[in-house]
């Protein structure tokens, strides 16, 4: 049986949220599984809804674009408004514990979690909420490994912030270990 994930991160235009999905794409590769990633902005770009998408499977992707996703992340209101409805029945959506869901939302497991506050609090920098989520997918599915997925930020970040990025790593696996 091959193992296939169709994530949708959502966000705000400027949390780095597809900066993470290519981060995610990469790490795959690096574990030689197939990854195509996508993404969209709000026409606002900085400030409104953005959402990246990944396919990650060691099996050929057949088709480019996730239809319903497995797995969605929200960091934002406006983001969970708009991406989170289609998502399949056991799948998994992570959201920022800022966040109302709509009503009438199904999923298999539904997770509401300090993520934006973890960043600010625990790392000093809400820049790095979309790390602290990395660290939180990666915990909760292991469909990358924890080294690919290090050495994919390390090869994105700006150089002189890697000891803040690794600890935001950490707290988003230590999120996902707490579940």
């Amino acid at each position: 049986m091959s193992k296939q994930l169709e994530l949708r991160l959502s966000g705000s235009g400027g949390q780095g949220l597809i900066t993470a999905g290519i981060i995610l794409a990469e790490a795959a590769l690096k574990d030689n599984m197939n990854a195509i990633q996508t993404q969209s902005y709000g026409p606002e770009a900085r400030g409104g809804a953005s959402k990246a998408e990944v396919i990650i499977s060691d099996a050929a992707i057949d088709f480019p674009k996730v239809t319903l996703p497995t797995m969605t992340l929200a960091l934002t209101q406006i983001a969970s408004d708009k991406y989170i409805k289609d998502i399949t029945e056991d799948g998994t959506i992570i959201i920022d514990d800022s966040i109302q869901l709509p009503e009438g939302i199904k999923a298999k497991n539904i997770y509401k979690l300090p993520i934006i506050k973890t960043a600010i609090n625990e790392v000093g920098k809400e820049i790095v909420a979309n790390i602290v989520a990395l660290g939180l997918i990666v915990g909760l599915t292991g469909i990358v490994s924890q080294e690919s997925l290090e050495s994919a930020i390390m090869s994105r970040i700006p150089k002189g912030t890697e000891d803040l990025n690794r600890l935001a790593l950490k707290k988003g696996y230590e999120l996902a270990k707490n579940i």
